[in-house]
Order: C-alpha cells, then structure tokens, then sequence
C-alpha cells in the first residue's frame, strides 16, 4: 500500500452512535495507533463543550462525543459514523441496559448516575419508553427520537430539542446534507468498506471481524415488540422512521422491519 507521506499523521475522528458495533471499530483502530495516541474523551460528558471535546495532542478522537468544534482538529482531518438498522439498535440498547443493570448490586443501582439503568431493569418497557416525568422525557428522545439525525444535524449527543421542531423531511434533508459532508458514513450490517477506508486512512490493515452483537445472534427487534403492547411498538418505530429515511437517502437502507410484536396477528 502506497501511501503520501503525511497521510498517516491525519487525525481520525470516529462518531460513535451508541450500540452501533462501535466497540469493535474503536478496538481495531486502538490496535492500530496505540492507546497513547486517541484522545481520553470517549463520552461528551467527560469533558466541557466544545473544543474541550477534542483536547489537542492526540491522532484519534473516538467516542460518544459532540462535534461542534470538529473544524478545529484543522484540513485533512477524516471523520465518519455507523449506522445500524434504527429499530434493532433500539431494541439492542434496551436489553443492554437491562443486562448490565442486572449484573450491579442493588445499592449501585439507587445511585443518581444510574438512573437510566435502574429503571431499565425494573420499569416495564412500556413505561421505560413512555412514562416519567419531564427530565426523564428528554432523556428518552435524546437517546431514541430520530437520534441519528438529531447528532448529524446537531453536532451533539443530546441535541434533541434543538431538532423537535423541525418538519421530518427538513429534517432528513439537513441530515442527508451533514452526512454527505463527512469522509464516510457506514452501515454495520457491512463493514467491508471502512476496513478499506480505514487501512488507507491508518497506513496498515484493519480487520473488523468481530462485531460486538452482545448475547444471541438474531435480531432483537421483535424481542422488545413483544413486551411492548401494539401501539408502544408502533409509536417507537414512528420515532426512528427519520433515521429510516436518512439511511435510504445515503443507499444504506434496512430491510424494513415490521413493529408488530412476535406471535402477535399483522
């Protein structure tokens, strides 16, 4: 591989949506750089707003984090995202949050950072989506309303309201338009291609054979739609349908997956 002689010295910045097989991406850059060389901020709430998101000195910037002041990492700087199918991503961020809640002592649980986790576990589904107070309702349409427009239109992770206004296809329209302003966006049923891209991108090759799918192999969709009731899964599949749009728009469309619960009549 024939490669300029500063190409390797660009830094990488990798928009990882939360459960998105971005475990295993970042893994496969780490092997490749070396943990001295990404950046410490892996989650926006580590570090202030801003350029605090991407504090100087390192090649790689990888995480949950916003990306406001991306342009300040400065020309040459390559970033990208992946996609997972909305509705499964859903459904995996759910049960990994009832999993890893379910491992924790009761004491941890009652602890206010953990407040997500909690109610995961011990609120229904219905009323983990649907119910809580105002604080709570913010929380769930940062995470699950639209989020992968919300965080490309937005430049950050909890950027919900500054989006709930907008009519869907504006909308998916200032998403399409940031996406394509990226170096790549990826679909993780897929990853062939950002091996590709991020061999040349790092000087050496990076394989990403193992996607971190949590337990179980099959989809996990019809597994939340199944505890929730018709119209809970209809309204969460309502939520994502921008994303939906927005991977269609890119050719990173998923096989549509129907919001009728397992065992239940079409």
């Amino acid at each position: 591989m024939s490669l300029h002689p500063d190409q390797t010295a660009r830094k990488l910045v990798f928009l990882h949506i939360p459960k998105t097989a971005g475990q295993a991406v970042h893994q496969a850059i780490a092997q490749a750089v070396g943990a001295p060389a990404i950046s410490p901020v892996r989650v926006h709430s580590q570090a202030g707003r801003g350029r605090a998101q991407f504090p100087p000195g390192y090649r790689v910037y990888s995480g949950h984090i916003d990306w406001e002041s991306l342009e300040t990492l400065g020309p040459g700087t390559r970033t990208f995202t992946v996609l997972r199918d909305p509705l499964e991503r859903i459904a995996s961020f759910y049960f990994y949050l009832r999993r890893k809640a379910s491992q924790m002592d009761a004491s941890a649980l009652e602890q206010g950072q953990h407040t997500g986790l909690s109610r995961a576990l011990r609120w229904s589904a219905e009323a983990y989506f649907f119910g809580g107070d105002k604080e709570w309702r913010r929380f769930i349409a940062d995470h699950y309303h639209a989020p992968y427009c919300s965080y490309l239109v937005t430049r950050r992770i909890r950027g919900h309201s500054q989006i709930a206004h907008f009519l869907r296809p504006d909308l998916i329209s200032r998403a399409v338009l940031a996406a394509r302003q990226l170096d790549g966006v990826y679909d993780q049923r897929d990853l062939g291609t950002l091996e590709v891209d991020l061999s040349i991108w790092l000087g050496r090759e990076i394989r990403l054979t193992e996607v971190n799918r949590g337990p179980g192999t099959g989809p996990r969709w019809p597994d939340l739609a199944a505890v929730l009731s018709p119209d809970g899964a209809a309204q969460l599949a309502d939520w994502v349908a921008p994303d939906q749009a927005l991977m269609a728009r890119l050719g990173l469309a998923p096989p549509k997956i129907s919001a009728t619960p397992r065992g239940a009549a079409a």
